[in-house]
């Protein structure tokens, strides 16, 4: 039973390394973008994934930037994760970023923050600390850039580089194209492909993302989200 608890703890802390890192960069999406939120705006990020049909997670995350200081965005994550053998947990903790260089400046750059602490056991589980690059290709084409350093208690590695790459195209004023590719030291290289639709540029996303080891390891991983701004 103990041997039980214990890989179902690492399992949850495992499948969960790379989200911190992603709190900030737009609902399941793992790699990061260098803007921050609209000043005087508020949004609620909503997603679950699943990576079979017993093993999954829902994720809520609120984040704000205010107009007294309208480069950084303060946010939280909320996590519920769990396995095929029954094992669950929540994690949650603060997520920060700061845009350095405004995208409109033909090349956007931040720094993005976040930690996750485990509800049950009252410890630090995951953290990271990364520097995304935004650059504007055209009208309809952004890349971003991502590279840090991640933290998660029960991996091989404790501590590892993280990096990543996405491109997002934008297919209509309404519909935008994503896909990344990411790696955490030590583990297997990820991948995601995924559809933003934002009905008349309003204030709800709607997201449908399909993904191979973007914890690095479960084969494949399906996810749906919504965002709301007020």
């Amino acid at each position: 039973m103990i041997v039980k608890t214990f890989l179902g703890a690492a399992i949850l802390a495992s499948s969960l390394f790379i989200a911190p890192v992603a709190w900030a960069s737009g609902n399941e999406h793992v790699v990061d973008d260098a803007t921050v939120e609209t000043p005087g705006v508020c949004h609620l990020e909503a997603w679950t994934t699943r990576f079979s049909p017993r093993q999954g997670l829902v994720n809520l995350s609120p984040a704000c930037t205010r107009k007294a200081w309208p480069r950084l965005e303060l946010g939280a994550g909320i996590q519920h994760a769990w396995t095929a053998d029954g094992a669950s947990d929540t994690l949650a903790g603060p997520a920060l970023k700061l845009n350095l260089l405004p995208e409109e400046k033909g090349l956007g750059l931040g720094l993005a923050g976040s930690a996750a602490y485990s509800v049950r056991a009252g410890r630090l589980e995951t953290a990271g600390l990364i520097v995304p690059l935004t650059i504007p290709v055209g009208q309809r084409l952004r890349i971003n850039l991502n590279a840090g350093w991640s933290y998660s208690r029960v991996a091989a590695r404790r501590d590892a580089a993280f990096y990543g790459a996405q491109a997002e195209l934008s297919l209509t004023r309404d519909l935008t194209l994503m896909a990344e590719s990411f790696r955490r030291g030590g583990s297997r290289p990820g991948g995601q492909l995924g559809l933003r639709w934002n009905p008349a540029g309003g204030r709800f996303d709607f997201d449908f993302v399909a993904g191979r080891r973007i914890d690095g390891d479960s084969p494949r991983a399906v996810s749906l989200g919504v965002t709301v701004r007020r």
